[in-house]
């Protein structure tokens, strides 16, 4: 741990976490937008589902941890969402499991001490043809379709708002783009840097429109060493110093 202490933003999911701070991804384009005012940290895991989720809560969420997250966003339910495979293997897990290993994420890591914040994204689409396109032998059952995706995703919205949780609706939010299928995926599945900029907005219009005390969102949140100094440029009024770093940070950021 380097210092001085953050807030933490914790990223927990399946390769659409492990994979964010890729190819621009939506990690990568949170820590520059909370550059100075957040630490990103990823807890991403390839392949996982909601199940194998459940299974580690303890050791990625530990309750007797002296810093608790500030901010914790999930995502599950791609990988879970693929059709069953006849021989019982595979990342399959029923939606209605789905649904209670998503509540029992939700509700550890309400639990955790110092008012932890949650956000669920939801399962966005696929572009179906190239996900399912030359598959063949024993991976031909492992399908991907936008109604599998569409069921998910509407049950993780349903179970978010019983829990009173923030949840991003991804499957819609990707589909108001034109082009999506083609703009949004790296493989038909991973995201683009145009489908995480997609993820980035909707997390920040979460963030801006929470009435949470302090607020999360990059605009409400001190800036680290942001205090004036001998070294600052004077505003043109001659009175006003702007830290150089925070001045340039607001220019170029467009995010809301």
């Amino acid at each position: 741990m380097v210092g001085p202490l953050r807030p933490r933003f914790v990223l927990f999911g399946s390769s659409i976490v492990q994979l964010s701070f890729s190819n621009g991804g939506w990690g990568a384009i949170l820590a520059d937008v909370y550059s100075r005012k957040a630490d990103i940290i990823l807890r991403g895991y390839y392949g996982w589902n909601s199940r194998r989720a459940v299974d580690v809560l303890d050791q990625v969420f530990p309750k007797d941890d002296a810093t608790q997250p500030s901010l914790v966003i999930v995502y599950f339910g791609g990988n879970d969402s693929m059709g069953p495979h006849s021989s019982g293997l595979g990342p399959h897990v029923p939606l209605s499991e789905y649904v209670e290993n998503m509540k029992k994420i939700a509700n550890h890591l309400k639990s955790l001490p110092g008012g932890t914040r949650i956000i669920f994204l939801s399962c966005p689409p696929v572009d179906e043809d190239r996900v399912n396109r030359g598959t063949s032998g024993i991976f031909s059952e492992l399908v991907r379709t936008n109604e599998l995706c569409k069921n998910y995703s509407e049950a993780c919205i349903k179970m978010c708002q019983e829990l009173d949780v923030n949840v991003v609706d991804l499957f819609t939010a990707f589909q108001q783009r034109e082009n999506w299928m083609t703009d949004c995926f790296t493989d038909g599945i991973h995201l683009s840097e145009e489908g995480s900029k997609i993820v980035v907005a909707e997390i920040l219009k979460v963030l801006k429109e929470a009435e949470w005390k302090p607020s999360l969102h990059w605009k409400s949140m001190p800036t680290e060493f942001a205090e004036d100094s001998a070294y600052d440029l004077v505003a043109a009024d001659g009175k006003t110093t702007l830290n150089p770093s925070e001045w340039t940070f607001h220019r170029e950021i467009q995010w809301d």
